[in-house]
């Protein structure tokens, strides 16, 4: 089983410099969180354009909610948690899930 953690970030007030400073050094941080079996990101858009849709979209897998939580509160975790005041000034959301997957049968 994954479990997932999504970190979705509003508009920055600077979206190049936010784009530098998460790719060059907040990702690297986050990689270094005990646990963490996958990091992807993502620039989001919205299907349907009367809708905005968050600046970026990160998804972070753990084996487990045991797993995340633990990360989440390792040193690690807790210094990628408090470098998000240096460069999320659009503000962040977390919300988290056990992945379920369903297939198209054929």
């Amino acid at each position: 089983m994954v479990h997932r953690l999504v970190v979705s970030y509003g508009q920055p007030a600077d979206p190049a410099a936010f784009d530098s400073y998460y790719r060059e050094t907040h990702t690297p941080l986050a990689l270094q969180q005990p646990g963490l079996v996958r990091l992807t990101f993502g620039h989001a858009t919205s299907l349907d354009p009367s809708q905005p849709a968050p600046y970026l979209v990160a998804e972070l897998d753990f084996d487990s909610e045991e797993a995340m939580g633990a990360s989440l509160a390792s040193p690690e975790g807790r210094a990628a948690g408090k470098d998000l005041a240096n460069f999320a000034t659009g503000g962040v959301t977390f919300t988290h899930f056990e992945v379920q997957t369903a297939s198209a049968g054929r």
